[in-house]
């Protein structure tokens, strides 16, 4: 009993030093989001002397935040979107219909999660350069969907492979097509893996700085990721703008993930045993 106790109290304090080496670096920007930069630059581990939302608003109009917010928005919502629809009816396709073409192309898509994308950076934006493809979101969507696919399709595909096929069975005999017994019946059943995916690729989308400032170099394409390096200047950073146009960004997504936390913990511990 008392070694039982022992434990317990080791595993409690493991997580709470875990717990506060986790959250430390989202103090420290929220912190310093209430600060001018010789503050900051003088000691950033001190609080604010009030919490005033200058910053903020000053953040808010220097990033156009509105029109930033609404670029992120369309470009997640589609890329997500057309992300779990492919993968998902991909995924059913290769586990449905047994061939060795199926096979080899589903090993194809696993093995390419191996490629590192910094390999195949400086290639892709030469060959859409070249063909004046660049400045266009629809160009950003497509080239998510082709990083995000891949992943998605290896975590359906465990999941497609353990729904009983007597389901479908019994949706066909009452007449529905394959396409329409996915929708109604297997879809449905992927909800956990589902709002994983959703959830883990929002945040991947959301907060990319990398691809989105490879493909969108006009202002006016700017994501939330690419306003907040608007703070940096030649030589110098404007912290407390920094700072503040970070909490900005971040705290729409944060939001979205205390909603969606409870399914991305169901769709791990359903992955897990299957």
């Amino acid at each position: 009993m008392r070694r039982k106790k022992i434990i317990n109290s080791i595993n409690f304090v493991v997580m709470t030093l875990l717990l506060l080496i986790y959250i430390a670096p989202f103090a420290f920007v929220f912190i310093n989001s209430y600060k001018l930069r010789t503050e900051i630059v003088t000691n950033p581990i001190k609080l604010p002397n009030s919490f005033d939302l200058t910053n903020y608003i000053e953040a808010f109009k220097k990033m156009k935040f509105i029109f930033a917010f609404g670029n992120s928005l369309l470009i997640t919502i589609f890329s997500v979107s057309l992300i779990v629809f492919f993968s998902a009816t991909s995924a059913y396709y290769f586990v449905r219909v047994k061939n060795k073409f199926n096979n080899i192309m589903f090993f194809i898509m696993v093995a390419s999660m191996i490629i590192p994308f910094q390999a195949i950076m400086i290639p892709l934006v030469s060959i859409y350069g070249g063909m004046g493809l660049l400045n266009n979101k629809l160009t950003l969507i497509f080239m998510y969907l082709g990083f995000g696919t891949s992943l998605a399709v290896f975590m359906y595909h465990g999941f497609v492979k353990n729904i009983p096929i007597e389901l479908e069975e019994a949706a066909m005999i009452d007449g529905a097509n394959r396409f329409k017994t996915f929708l109604t019946i297997v879809f449905p059943l992927l909800k956990p893996i589902t709002m994983t995916l959703v959830t883990l690729d929002v945040l991947w989308i959301w907060n990319d700085f990398l691809l989105p400032s490879l493909v969108l170099m006009k202002p006016n394409m700017r994501t939330l990721p690419l306003s907040t390096f608007y703070f940096f200047g030649t030589y110098t950073v404007d912290f407390g703008l920094l700072m503040a146009g970070l909490m900005l960004t971040i705290i729409p997504v944060l939001i979205l993930y205390m909603f969606l936390q409870k399914y991305v913990i169901a769709g791990v511990m359903q992955g897990s045993i299957k």
